[in-house]
């Protein structure tokens, strides 16, 4: 039943020669027929939070859904509205024999207008979808271990897994490993790196004045406001590739024969790793210090949110890459891990990046059709796209290897330990 961590990296590290997949990954069977059983089961639960799009902190329907879905298994002991938040819940599986923890994320909201943009129903899916083939799959071979499923809210700028973090939900369940994915118009990847972000509100404050009779009386915000975003354009020319600033003018004054008084402005600061962000941001701040010293006005900022970089764990990739490229998907995962993370990479951000930062992670990409148009994530036709039948079966074929994955840590004597070490490594460096 167990097989050697060193036996499992020599066969999966091999040459990447069309021998290495003959074999067939040891559960993928028993995996395939149990997915495959239960797959009329998921699709009305991928349909109905697909069809009734919630915002961040608001996934009533989706929260009630998936606890009743699981309610529904008496092995599962479920805890709705959890951790503080009424849309966050915990669903777990233990088998009653010592083993590692896994745990899988499932994200619930939509984007404000177009929908299920983001695929978070097909993310749902997936990681539904692995969660209880693991718990089956332990059944039927009597393994140890547990499985834990986090309901997270506001995946899209209300960071509920950071919250869940914060208030100690994996610590509490000794969570030794995190599995998720997220699907888009590229290609199939086992190591996808995200960009750290951080967003925040700008307000300069001066003094009002007539701007004709006597402007000499008023300091002007919008002059430091107009200053700070040519600054932070000129910054742009010396910044680092993954580097990159965005912002918007939300308030630029009251009238054109005033001097403006206030001013206020959105911002958001993307870098490859929390630690280039740092670095980036003290530039960044410069600029809009430079512009109120410049001008006399004072200025205030104010933090909107942050999530660090998605850092993934090359040993949970091997397992992954295994199993998935074992069922038969659009394309192969790169065997080469060096060029599966040059391709995973992606500007995006999300806070599955924390997690990643807490514990072993992996978020895997997977493809399905573009929406009209060749439209991918955050535009309204990947909303209809990410409803299709189509899109749900891929979202299967992931959580089919993800619940491989889990089960070569919870079988392959070593393989966490190789993990966490992995982990720590990257995650220094970092």
């Amino acid at each position: 039943m167990y097989m050697l961590v060193e036996d499992f990296i020599l066969v999966t590290h091999e040459s990447s020669s069309a021998s290495e997949s003959d074999a067939e990954p040891k559960y993928l069977g028993d995996i395939n027929d149990y997915v495959d059983s239960i797959a009329g089961e998921l699709w009305p639960v991928n349909k109905k939070i697909h069809d009734n799009p919630e915002l961040g902190f608001e996934e009533f329907i989706a929260h009630k859904t998936l606890t009743e879905f699981y309610k529904r298994r008496p092995e599962w002991k479920v805890t709705p509205s959890a951790y503080g938040m009424e849309t966050a819940w915990v669903a777990e599986y233990d088998s009653g024999k010592k083993g590692p923890v896994i745990s899988f994320n499932v994200e619930m909201d939509a984007l404000d207008g177009i929908g299920h943009a983001c695929g978070h129903n097909l993310i749902m899916t997936a990681s539904v979808t692995g969660s209880l083939a693991t718990a089956e799959i332990i059944t039927q071979y009597d393994l140890g271990g547990k499985v834990v499923v986090f309901g997270t809210p506001a995946e899209e700028g209300g960071g509920g897994k950071i919250k869940l973090l914060e208030a100690g939900a994996y610590k509490d369940y000794n969570v030794d490993i995190n599995l998720i994915s997220h699907p888009g118009i590229v290609g199939e990847n086992a190591l996808v790196r995200t960009s750290s972000y951080t967003s925040f509100t700008v307000e300069y404050f001066g003094r009002e004045a007539h701007a004709a009779a006597n402007p000499w009386l008023g300091i002007n915000a919008l002059d430091a406001m107009v200053t700070a975003y040519n600054a932070l354009s000129v910054l742009r020319q010396q910044t680092m590739p993954g580097d990159v600033i965005q912002g918007c003018i939300t308030n630029g004054g009251v009238r054109p024969n005033i001097i403006h008084a206030y001013t206020s402005s959105n911002w958001v600061v993307r870098a490859n790793t929390r630690a280039r962000l740092d670095e980036l941001l003290v530039k960044v701040m410069a600029c809009f210090e430079a512009a109120a010293s410049a001008t006399g006005a004072t200025f205030k900022t104010t933090s909107t949110g942050s999530y660090k970089d998605h850092v993934p764990n090359r040993v949970l990739g091997v397992s992954y890459t295994k199993y998935f490229n074992a069922l038969s998907p659009p394309s192969l995962i790169p065997l080469d891990q060096d060029v599966d993370e040059i391709k995973g990479r992606t500007m995006a951000s999300t806070d599955q990046g924390d997690i990643s930062y807490a514990m072993p992670s992996l978020s895997p990409s997977f493809s399905v059709p573009p929406g009209p148009g060749g439209s991918g994530p955050h535009n309204p036709g990947f909303a209809e796209t990410a409803g299709t039948k189509v899109a749900f079966e891929r979202a299967l074929r992931v959580g089919k290897a993800l619940a491989g994955v889990a089960l070569d840590v919870l079988t392959t004597d070593g393989l966490l330990s190789e993990i966490k070490k992995e982990w720590t490594r990257e995650i220094g460096s970092s």
